[in-house]
């Protein structure tokens, strides 16, 4: 989190994390769209020619004010292939929250443990714990076929107990939720941390 005070800026980084596939750039593309374009800047994808994220997707937005400073949000995804280890550390590095997409598909259990594991370990070399963060999860998919229980997916993914909320982000559902959710987690931790106001009806926030 940045704090120009003498611009009245704040400008926040939120990261989508999780398998490849599960549905970040999907995420990512709904709110670009729901935002009016006077707020969002464009929507940068760095794709392969199978449509997998490369390297990241990327896009400005500005919320509105809160208490007496501009908003500005940057949403950033990383890449779930397991040989972009080092850019997804990258992409991490200065979040100030994280929203985990945990695919709904059976066999795509495995992959959202590893995803997680992967989420822990770059924190911990960057020198953080999940708990330094403010975070939650979103169960994606619930459309898939035989998908697995919501609360099967948190006990697993979710020992912690932070909020979550099931989407089908293809569908645009969910979406928004997640979104809420996650931005009330880090205004939360920014009015403990800096004694900013973050009153719910000082930002536009839909």
């Amino acid at each position: 989190m940045r704090i120009q005070a003498a611009k009245r800026l704040l400008t926040v980084k939120m990261v989508y994390y999780g398998p490849g596939l599960g549905g970040k750039t999907t995420n990512l593309a709904c709110l670009h769209e729901r935002f009016p374009s006077t707020q969002r800047g464009e929507m940068l994808q760095l794709d392969t020619d199978t449509e997998r994220t490369l390297f990241f997707d990327y896009f400005p937005m500005v919320l509105g004010r809160i208490g007496g400073y501009r908003v500005k949000v940057d949403f950033f995804t990383v890449p779930g292939q397991s040989f972009y280890h080092a850019t997804r550390r990258a992409v991490l590095e200065g979040a100030d929250g994280i929203a985990f997409i945990a695919d709904s598909s059976p066999s795509r259990e495995e992959a959202n443990v590893v995803s997680r594991e992967d989420l822990v370990a770059n924190l911990a070399a960057l020198g953080k714990n999940l708990d330094d963060i403010p975070h939650v999860y979103q169960w994606n998919k619930r459309d898939a076929r035989n998908a697995l229980p919501v609360g099967v997916m948190a006990a697993i993914l979710n020992p912690e107990g932070a909020p979550s909320a099931p989407a089908i982000a293809i569908r645009n559902r969910g979406v928004w939720e997640t979104h809420r959710l996650l931005l009330g987690k880090v205004f939360d931790k920014l009015r403990e941390s800096t004694g900013v106001s973050t009153k719910p009806a000082e930002a536009r926030v839909g």
